[in-house]
């Protein structure tokens, strides 16, 4: 099994995200990831998928994809260049001054930003590629992470 990158235009219309999801389901594998969102066309939107399968059943799927009357394009992104991002909020425990500091030092030297400070926590953000996030979480676990929320990932194929 591989991971594998898809991304769908569909009409923007009520039900479209529910019989795409279903096909996935259908076929008795897990969506990773899965972002929506309009496009610069308000009646088109975009859906980006992260899956685990074979190439033999992404095939069958793709094929399906495209079988439904709202799908305007299906496009695998995994074997060419694309640009990915994901973001991400992490609260992280943050009782003492001293841990604060260690923090806002880890969250300076990654690019990430501060949103929120509370009495007992700290909550961080950060938007980057899935290695860029894994990162981040990595240097603030040893902190206590209180609770994480991330996106999916969006990805757009490259020019070059």
């Amino acid at each position: 099994m591989s991971k594998f990158v898809i991304a769908v235009l569909v009409e923007n219309k009520f039900g479209v995200l529910a019989r795409v999801a279903g096909l996935f389901s259908a076929r008795g594998f897990n969506i990773n990831s899965l972002a929506v969102g309009e496009t610069e066309d308000p009646d088109v939107s975009r859906i980006t998928l992260v899956v685990e399968a074979d190439e033999k059943i992404l095939e069958q799927v793709k094929k399906q994809l495209n079988k439904l009357i709202d799908t305007i394009k299906v496009e695998d992104l995994t074997d060419g260049e694309y640009v990915d991002r994901e973001l991400i909020l992490i609260k992280v425990k943050a009782s003492g001054v001293t841990v604060r500091e260690k923090i806002v030092s880890i969250v300076d030297s990654t690019g990430a930003a501060i949103v929120d400070i509370g009495k007992r926590s700290v909550t961080v953000e950060e938007s980057g590629n899935e290695h860029s996030i894994k990162a981040l979480i990595e240097l603030l676990r040893p902190y206590g992470i209180i609770e994480i929320v991330r996106t999916g990932k969006i990805a757009l194929q490259s020019d070059k």
